[in-house]
């Protein structure tokens, strides 16, 4: 029968499993359940099967937390005997770092494999939760699976970094203020992710180097018109060049929160107003100072039949990624816009330690 899910719906399922607190299955020998939806009763369900489970963050939450993290890459912190949820939360979420900074002593475990844990953290950051997971190891995986009724997922599937295909699916005619001439291409990826957009203006020679822009969603910043960032402003900004040149290529990629999402980037903000900068932030939280994956814009310029762009960025590293994803960048073009009071502090982060050149 072809009616079971493959593999990428299999993935699909287990990240939209954790979102709703329902554990998880490793084929290779462990239950996970996300620290950040985990309840009491399940807490309590895991206790109870016996075994040492623990509670897996990564590096940079454990750097946070002075636990020492001997894989590197992630920490596997040993579950206290009389653990309960709220300790659970403590660790795994920096809210209350500042108000109650001692959270250990916090045992972890060296030796052994961090795989798994490595395979789950990975499940976890792309279902857009915390990145902690408690994990128990299991010695029949798919027997448990199965008797529970858990989706069952290989490590080795969850760690595979290959782009999932992105298919078109609609254009439309579309005037904008810019330019009456504007059409919205969306595209959707085989793994069951969030859906990415590309603005097109007039009728670009597929042949010349298209001016364009990879802009990362932001909520606050393009709807809202929030003053912490420039993303509105360089969003408009974009456009309009586009507009007046009559021809362009602007991006839309959901990758909200440099790809942490928007929960876990109103979590940055909220620890951005206990004093750290933006970079700070996300490495408390657990995060790596830019999660987003730039293949998906080189993947839809390609598909849209371009091969040539001159970008417009602030930011090197982007340049750098696209011509290392096959997309040649003819020229950097300069997008300063957006500077105000409120967002003084994140613009001189971004160029002090992300590189952006003000």
């Amino acid at each position: 029968m072809g009616f079971a899910p493959d593999i990428t719906e299999r993935l699909a399922r287990a990240r939209a499993d954790l979102r709703m607190g329902v554990p998880v299955v490793l084929d290779d020998g462990a239950l996970v359940l996300a620290a950040e939806t985990l309840d009491a009763a399940r807490l309590a369900d895991l206790r109870a099967l016996g075994g040492a489970p623990v509670l897996a963050v990564t590096g940079r939450r454990a750097q946070t937390l002075k636990a020492r993290a001997y894989d590197g890459d992630i920490a596997r912190i040993t579950l206290p005997l009389d653990v309960n949820l709220s300790w659970v939360r403590a660790v795994a979420d920096p809210a209350d770092d500042l108000r109650s900074p001692m959270k250990g002593p916090l045992q972890t475990v060296r030796g052994g494999s961090a795989d798994l844990h490595r395979a789950a953290i990975a499940l976890v950051k792309a279902a857009r939760l915390l990145p902690a997971v408690v994990m128990l190891d299991l010695v029949d995986a798919t027997g448990f699976a199965q008797a529970n009724n858990l989706t069952l997922v290989p490590a080795d599937a969850v760690l595979d970094t290959d782009l999932s295909p992105l298919n078109p699916i609609i254009s439309a005619r579309l005037p904008l203020e810019v330019s009456e001439a504007g059409r919205l291409h969306i595209f959707r990826p085989d793994d069951g992710a969030e859906e990415h957009y590309a603005v097109e203006i007039g009728r670009p020679d597929r042949s010349q180097p298209v001016l364009s822009r990879l802009h990362s969603a932001c909520f606050t910043g393009d709807l809202l018109g929030s003053l912490k960032c420039d993303c509105g402003p360089q969003l408009r900004g974009a456009l309009g060049q586009m507009g007046a040149e009559g021809a362009g290529v602007l991006l839309y990629l959901s990758q909200e929160g440099r790809g942490i999402g928007l929960a876990n980037k109103m979590r940055a903000y909220s620890l951005q107003d206990q004093g750290f900068d933006t970079v700070e932030a996300n490495h408390r939280l657990g995060f790596e100072d830019d999660e987003r994956d730039f293949r998906i814009g080189a993947e839809i310029l390609k598909r849209m039949g371009f091969s040539t762009v001159r970008l417009l960025t602030n930011n090197p590293a982007k340049v750098a990624r696209m011509e290392s994803c096959g997309i040649t960048v003819a020229k950097r073009v300069p997008l300063k816009v957006g500077g105000n009071v409120h967002n003084h502090a994140y613009l001189a982060t971004k160029a002090a330690k992300s590189g952006h050149l003000l």
